[in-house]
């Protein structure tokens, strides 16, 4: 709410336009401390950019100079159908030729017809075994897996249709699943591995609580051995996958074969009559992408310094940035860095023997057949040139010198930092100041505004005193006459 003031109706004077006209001069020095501390603010946040920029820099340059960065491979298979190929980084680069003679499969075996799901079966057990069948195509023993534990299901009054035992085996996690089959002729109950692998065959014992006699009736009806007359009958057999890989004969339980050479895995996808070729290549495109990555983070750090350190003719006015040294330092450092020659390759020196140059702009660019020569030409030399850690900086790479130097300027007492750092206490000295100031101000003014209130009843009490005496004079005079 406006306070309300008489002052000046006694004076006539514009009493209220003279006190802030005086505070308007009184104010001066407050306005230049608000000033200053939007510059300062600008700066700051100017700072907070570079940084910014200068860490992506300093990312981008680790990641050429991670070692995990150049042993990343790439692969590729003929005939992606029959055989799909994936590294990790480190994998051992060849070239592999891959046939395929039997994929890997799961047993399966399927029941006798019988008149719905709701067909019931007795009371008993169920115990299903896995293992491995010797002597195929026509088996002659069973060996049980190797770490499996036989499974014993106990069907009771109430559990024993079809379905219900369906149920039952698969919630058993036995390494077995059923499923019912329907049909015109009527109800099926299919059981399935659920792993691949001659290893992970099945066969299924029955005892009913009242034995009938009969195998082809009663819980007996489910039970399944390839090594007897069974009512059950087996429709695929449980196999490993063959392949030969390079002429070396393997075998796995399934069809992906994990780290087959160092890093590789090959999956199967169906048989093949002739050799697939595979390779695995040192991935040069993650390398030129890494390169790619750098010169942009570069050139934005450098394009920024540029623009916040130029002068606008037009304007007549300097960027942010311009005449302060910090930024000046960092700029002249990142210069020194691709000017200054490095021993780390015996076969390049320099960025621009690899096609990486500094234009008129101080921006990088790349031409791109240079350095995709000296990558397939001189990969190893080239990775020296990147990423050697050297005992000093001419001897280092220059990514390594590049990472080096973000984390000295962005250290806690980095150039980067500190100067982030002092803006930081300027605009803090800078607030203290005009809290300081405004208290003074606020004094200054009800001083003011006390003096000439006290102006104002001195000149209306002299203005009353003067009509008095006019007044008195003006009563003598007409007396007289």
């Amino acid at each position: 709410m406006a306070t309300i003031t008489s002052t000046g109706v006694g004076s006539g004077l514009d009493v209220e336009s003279i006190v802030s006209q005086l505070m308007a001069l009184e104010k001066r020095p407050l306005n230049l401390l608000q000033k200053s501390e939007t510059s300062l603010q600008t700066k700051l946040s100017a700072i907070g950019q570079l940084t910014s920029y200068t860490s992506a820099m300093k990312d981008a340059a680790n990641a050429m100079s991670s070692v995990l960065l150049w042993k990343q491979t790439a692969a590729t298979s003929a005939d992606t159908s029959s055989v799909t190929v994936s590294t990790e980084t480190g994998a051992t680069v060849g070239n592999y030729a891959v046939r395929v003679q039997q994929l890997a499969g799961a047993q399966t075996v399927s029941s006798q017809v019988f008149s719905s799901s709701k067909a019931t079966f007795g009371t008993g057990t169920l115990k299903i075994e896995l293992g491995s069948w010797t002597g195929e195509p026509t088996p002659t023993g069973f060996n049980a897996k190797s770490g499996s534990t036989p499974v014993t299901l106990t069907i009771g009054e109430g559990e024993d249709t079809l379905e219900k035992i369906r149920d039952k085996i698969n919630a058993s996690k036995t390494g077995v699943t059923a499923s019912i089959i329907n049909d015109a002729s009527g109800a099926r109950l299919a059981l399935r591995s659920t792993e691949t692998g001659a290893e992970n065959a099945f066969r299924i014992t029955a005892t009913e609580t009242t034995d009938d006699g009969d195998a082809a009736t009663g819980l007996s009806a489910l039970a399944y051995s390839a090594t007897a007359t069974s009512p059950m009958t087996r429709n695929q057999t449980a196999v490993n996958a063959l392949a030969t890989i390079n002429g070396i004969a393997v075998s796995s339980s399934n069809n992906t074969l994990k780290n087959i050479a160092d890093g590789m895995t090959l999956t199967l996808g169906k048989v093949t009559t002739s050799d697939v070729a595979v390779a695995v290549t040192a991935d040069d495109d993650a390398v030129l992408k890494a390169v790619d990555t750098f010169v942009s983070a570069f050139n934005t750090l450098a394009g920024y310094i540029k623009e916040q350190t130029k002068y606008d003719e037009t304007a007549k006015s300097g960027g942010t940035l311009q005449g302060d040294r910090t930024t000046g330092n960092l700029l002249m450092q990142l210069r020194g860095v691709i000017n200054e020659g490095s021993t780390a390759s015996s076969v390049y020196s320099r960025l621009s023997d690899i096609g990486i140059s500094m234009d008129a702009n101080g921006l990088l660019e790349v031409k791109d057949t240079k350095l995709k020569n000296a990558l397939t030409g001189n990969r190893d030399e080239l990775r020296k040139l990147f990423a050697a850690d050297g005992s000093d900086s001419a001897s280092s790479g220059f990514m390594d010198r590049f990472r080096d130097l973000g984390n000295i300027v962005l250290s806690s007492e980095g150039l980067l930092t500190s100067r982030s750092d002092g803006l930081k206490n300027q605009i803090e000295t800078n607030d203290k100041s005009q809290t300081a100031m405004e208290t003074r101000l606020a004094l200054t003014e009800a001083r003011i505004r006390r003096q000439y209130q006290a102006l104002d009843a001195s000149m209306a009490s002299l203005s009353g005193l003067s009509n008095y005496v006019s007044q008195q004079l003006t009563a003598l005079n007409n007396s007289n006459n």
